[in-house]
């Protein structure tokens, strides 16, 4: 019997003894509490509670008899429904927690927050993608370590429901590699437009808050130097607007040239 399944099992709300009893169960399929008693090392004055709790919580069932019969559910079965029980859980929660965070956060005084740190950055980017509802809006001149197949990853599951535009240049350096997102990312509500971009980086999230990004680079090779990198986080909603606006007139620009190429 492995620590590592009971602990599994207790996340999910058995009790110690109750685990013991379901893992060895599995191992002899339908048994006697006497018989499931001495496998676990359950003390028998607790075995039959422990059955019984089972039994209420479907893990098992028990055959009338003397003495009773019990039998496991398969654990397949099992494992399926309660992680689809754990899993609304995790989202009702984080529902309930986003809730709370966005009320919150609307009622900072000064809601524009300087973020360092490549990781800290790349975490807030993808934050902010996650919560967008409509639209999002990205200039992309450049990407940071680590984050193009990040980035790519949670715009294509957001393309199900939002509308995306990304703005960017044939090709973003990163490690030396050459990392064509245009490539990657091809779904129906999302618009890739390939032109020039200086080094520079936006993202604009339903018109309401925007984040930009900056860094040096190398000037031998063009090399993101990354202790440099800072991230704007900005939910002025009329800045944001601002800026939105100035995005979608300047995607206008470059699908009319296009047109006329």
């Amino acid at each position: 019997m492995k620590q590592e399944d009971i602990n599994l099992l207790k996340q999910l709300g058995l009790t110690t003894y109750e685990a013991k009893a379901y893992i060895t169960l599995s191992s002899l399929i339908q048994a006697t509490a006497d018989e499931i008693s001495d496998k676990s090392d359950i003390p028998r004055s607790k075995i039959y509670d422990v059955l019984k709790r089972l039994n209420s919580k479907d893990y098992i069932k028990i055959e009338s008899g003397r003495p009773l019969t019990y039998h496991v559910n398969p654990p397949i079965n099992v494992l399926k429904r309660e992680k689809e029980k754990f899993i609304r859980r995790i989202n009702k929660t984080g529902e309930n927690l986003n809730t709370l965070y966005e009320k919150k956060i609307s009622e900072v005084e000064a809601p524009i927050w300087r973020i360092s740190g490549l990781d800290n950055i790349i975490d807030k980017e993808l934050e902010i993608i996650r919560q967008s509802k409509k639209t999002i809006n990205m200039r992309i001149g450049f990407l940071l370590q680590d984050e193009g197949s990040k980035l790519v990853y949670e715009l294509l599951l957001k393309s199900e429901n939002v509308k995306i535009n990304l703005m960017v240049s044939p090709y973003c350096r990163i490690s030396y590699k050459e990392f064509n997102i245009s490539k990657l990312v091809n779904q129906k509500n999302v618009n890739v437009y390939t032109t020039d971009i200086p080094y520079v980086k936006l993202l604009i999230s339903d018109s309401k808050e925007m984040m930009h990004i900056y860094s040096k680079f190398s000037k031998e090779n063009g090399e993101i130097l990354p202790n440099t990198a800072i991230g704007i986080w900005n939910q002025y909603e009329e800045i944001a607007n601002n800026y939105n606006e100035r995005f979608e007139n300047q995607l206008k620009k470059i699908a009319n040239n296009n047109v006329k190429q």
